[in-house]
Parts: structure tokens; C-alpha cells; sequence
């Protein structure tokens, strides 16, 4: 039985929903919620402390989001007003749940993957995120003050340049060095004193190893084996994902992946469109994972026309043979490159402030 799983914004939707929330609600949401996202990256990827995970984000953002009047009723709103698809998911989704399992693991807020389901008609049983119900945590008014100075005093930060082959802090600037010790501070000492501090210690963003227990429970429900499942990611969080899928043989696939994403995955997709990924699953699905390999080698109209189904087929006629979607095999030889025009398009796909978010 062959399983897709996918995360969710960035393949199937351009949205980056936390930052989105933060942005709307806290003054300065915007700035903040990028100080905090590369300090994300910095524990994750350099610093690898231990127990540490990539998308910790979502859950430093929940105070400050509670400390400005969020309720579970406003993220719900929000998120359901605001998705952005990718085009052609739609047709995607469905056409890989008539040949596959589909399956979504994302970081995001469960109000927003369950808008999203309901936009795409995608079961949200199917579906793993970051379970948050923020109206249970009370607060004084005397401690939402604390967090919108804290809030405010974030915002002032720059955001950390992380050096090329960093691997500890003495790698960093004089004033980054600051900036990384001053959120250390802020988020495992003086938050965790405060009443909202439980959500630090209370909710567990989907992200990381957490996306990787997650593939291996799809895996255990349907008593299949990893080396039947296609995996499509975009970020750091998709990584302990990709590392488990490929190293047992599944398939792993970046979608306008950032550096973190393409230096991972054995193919890459840099498109508009997510019908590189229908045409790459349904491969899978009916050939296996060397069909895919040998189709991507040599990738073009041509050569996809003679593998896929019609009514596929039929969907990729109407994109030009001028921007047909890249896709490629990433090697030791191209991965440098290929990331950074994954990561370039990326951006111009999303935004530049969502797409160069880690």
C-alpha cells in the first residue's frame, strides 16, 4: 500500500498561518515573530541543543499572542479567512487520494489545518498539527504587561545572521551572541515563571522528531512499510521526516524547499503548481520509487507523457512548455545550487518575508 504524506503550508498552501496570526494581532508582530523564528533556527540546526526541536516558534509566539487578546474563536476566524493554495491542489489532493492514502503533517495551529481540510475537503482525521487550545490559559493584566514589554523589547532585536558553517555560539557576532543569551533568557527562565508559561511547557508543535513519530504511526495504522511511503516537505521541520522516510527507502521530496529542505530530499520541485507533485505520486503509486528516480533524470512534457494517466496528463497540457515546472534530482554536485534557487524561488512563490523563513 502506497502512503502520501505531505506537510502542509508551503506544498499545499503559501500561508505561513503563525506568523500570519502574530503579525495581525501584536504591534510588531511581524519583526518578532522573524527575531524568533531564526533564533528557532539557530538552536535547531547550529546550536543542536539537546532535546531541542525546529518549529518551537509556534509555541513562543502563544503568550504574546494571548497577552493581546487571541482566542481560540479569532484564530479559527483569522485562519479560515485567510488560506492561500497552492494552485491546482485541489486537484492534486483528490487525484492522490484515488490512488494512494493521503496523509498531512504540519507545525501549524490545528485552527488552521482544520479550515484548510474544510476548504479542501480533506479529512482532517488524516491530518497531524499542533494542538493548541489557548483559551484555558488565564492571565492578570498585571502579566500581560510583562509580555507586551517583553513583546515590544523582542521586536527591537536584530535578527541573527547565522555565519556559513557556524556550530557554536562563539561563531557568532559580539551582538548576536547577546540577542541569542537575552531570548535564552526571555523563554527558559523568565516565561516559564509566568501563568502563560505553561503553554511553553504544556503544547508540543508538530515539528522536528515530532513529524517523524508521526510518519511512523501512518505507517503502524495501516501496516505498510516506510519504503512505500512518499514524503513532501519544504523546511526544517520536515528534516528528522526526510531522514527517516530515506533511509528506509521511501521517497523524499522537496517542494520550493529552503536550504534545510533540498539538502535532504532526493528530488527537488521548484513549480507555481502542485501537479509535479500528482505526476511524481501516482509514479510512485503505480511504478514504485526507481521509476520516479529514472522519469526525474530525464524530466520534460515528453518524457511524462508517455508514464501518467490522461486525466493527468490532460491537467499538465494547459501549463506552457516554456514554464514547465522544474524538477530535479539532487546530487552532491548540484545541491548547492539547487538550494539556493529552490530558496530564491521559494520567495517568489510566498513572499520574501514567509519564504525565507527556516
Amino acid at each position: 500500500m502506497k502512503v502520501f504524506i505531505s506537510d502542509c503550508e508551503g506544498p499545499i498552501s503559501k500561508n505561513d498561518n503563525a506568523f500570519e496570526l502574530t503579525s495581525h494581532f501584536v504591534p510588531n508582530g511581524e519583526k518578532i515573530f522573524r527575531v524568533v523564528s531564526r533564533y528557532d533556527d539557530v538552536l535547531a540546526d547550529v546550536l543542536k541543543r539537546p532535546k531541542y526541536k525546529p518549529g518551537n516558534t509556534l509555541k513562543f509566539m502563544l503568550p504574546f499572542l494571548k497577552a493581546y487578546g487571541v482566542t481560540d474563536e479569532k484564530m479559527r476566524d483569522f485562519s479560515s479567512k485567510n488560506i492561500i493554495l497552492i494552485p491546482n491542489i485541489r486537484r492534486t489532493l483528490n487525484h492522490i487520494r484515488s490512488i494512494a492514502k493521503a496523509f498531512i503533517i504540519s507545525t501549524s495551529y490545528e485552527h488552521y489545518i482544520k479550515a484548510l481540510c474544510k476548504v479542501l475537503n480533506f479529512p482532517f482525521e488524516n491530518t497531524y498539527c499542533t494542538r493548541v487550545t489557548i483559551n484555558k490559559y488565564r492571565i492578570t493584566e498585571e502579566e500581560r504587561e510583562k509580555l507586551k514589554k517583553l513583546a515590544d523589547e523582542i521586536a527591537k532585536m536584530p535578527i541573527i545572521k547565522i555565519p556559513a558553517e557556524a556550530k557554536t555560539i562563539t561563531d557568532f557576532s559580539d551582538i548576536d551572541k547577546r540577542v541569542i543569551q537575552r531570548l535564552d533568557e526571555i523563554f527558559f527562565d523568565e516565561l516559564l515563571k509566568m501563568e502563560s508559561g505553561k503553554m511553553l511547557l504544556e503544547i508540543n508543535p508538530i515539528g522536528g522528531i515530532e513529524k517523524a513519530e508521526a510518519v511512523k504511526d501512518i505507517v503502524e495504522k495501516l501496516a505498510t512499510k516506510l519504503s512505500e511511503v512518499i514524503y513532501v516537505g519544504d523546511s526544517i521541520t520536515d528534516l528528522e521526516a526526510f531522514k527517516l522516510v530515506r533511509e528506509n527507502d521511501g521517497l523524499t521530496v522537496s517542494f520550493n524547499g529552503n536550504q534545510y529542505a533540498v539538502k535532504n530530499a532526493e528530488i527537488a520541485v521548484l513549480s507555481n503548481s502542485s501537479l509535479p507533485i500528482a505526476v511524481i505520486a501516482e509514479v510512485f503509486t503505480l511504478f514504485g520509487k526507481q521509476k520516479v528516480l529514472e522519469l526525474v533524470e530525464k524530466w520534460s512534457f515528453k518524457t511524462v507523457k508517455g508514464v501518467i494517466s490522461q486525466t493527468l496528463l490532460d491537467d499538465l497540457s494547459g501549463i506552457s512548455p516554456n514554464e514547465f515546472p522544474k524538477v530535479k534530482l539532487v546530487t552532491n554536485e548540484n545541491m548547492k545550487a539547487l538550494a539556493e534557487e529552490s530558496s530564491k524561488f521559494r520567495k517568489e512563490v510566498r513572499g520574501e518575508i514567509i519564504g525565507g523563513l527556516g
